[in-house]
């Protein structure tokens, strides 16, 4: 058996195509990665914009519940979008105005 260490030169070598093997690795990671954000932003551009009022209906949708304006985070599930006019009509038939996001005031149709 031979007990003595590889030559320095073997060594360096292996270390060479370990890196190497690293620096392959690393590369598909930033690729990927570059891949993800061109998606995300891609995502962002062609996403429709939020709509200006949301009207939040019971589950199944069997009647409305509550006017929101768009982006409430207390509106939930359950919503469409509704135009201005759908909107201040909703309101003054007597759908209940968020408490929150108040769009009964953002509107002018105050009781």
């Amino acid at each position: 058996m031979n007990d003595r260490p590889p030559p320095r030169l073997e060594m360096l070598r292996f270390l060479e195509r370990v890196q190497l093997k690293d620096l392959e690795r690393t590369r598909r990671w930033i690729a990927a990665e570059e891949q993800r954000e061109q998606e995300r932003q891609r995502g962002q551009a062609t996403r429709p914009p939020e709509p200006e009022w949301l009207l939040q209906q019971s589950l199944g949708a069997r009647h409305p519940v509550a006017v929101h304006v768009g982006g409430c985070h207390m509106a939930g599930k359950y919503v469409r979008p509704l135009a201005r006019d759908q909107a201040v009509r909703a309101l003054t038939d007597g759908i209940d105005a968020c408490s929150h996001c108040r769009p009964d005031t953002e509107l002018g149709v105050l009781d």
